[in-house]
């Protein structure tokens, strides 16, 4: 016997419609649903989390910059906020460079 003649025993039957193709691609279609609920979508509610945070941002508040720096807000502009790292020392940052408040950070140790 030739190995054709056994590959070819061995094939699937080509009537297998609709069914056939849709089982091909399940089991890919149910890694994207899985890695959309578990990586993408928490991914975008922090991101959604994290801007109306940036945007309900007000004079006072105690906030730490992506660099680290801990300070309090003593001014805000459309796209900047003052923030006052010691007396008298205030820099100027990005509204994106703002992470989180300190009191949010201190409450999770």
């Amino acid at each position: 016997m030739t190995i054709s003649y056994i590959l070819l025993q061995n094939a699937a039957p080509s009537g297998e419609g609709a069914m056939g193709g849709l089982g091909t691609f399940l089991p890919l279609l149910l890694i994207i649903v899985v890695f959309y609920f578990f990586m993408i979508r928490p991914q975008m509610k922090k991101q959604k989390e994290l801007k109306n945070y940036r945007e309900a941002l007000q004079k006072g508040d105690k906030v730490v910059t992506t660099g680290g720096i801990y300070g309090k807000i003593t001014g805000i502009s459309e796209n900047t906020v003052d923030v006052e790292i010691a007396n008298g020392i205030t820099i100027k940052v990005d509204k994106y460079a703002i992470l989180k408040s300190s009191t949010d950070l201190a409450n999770q140790k």
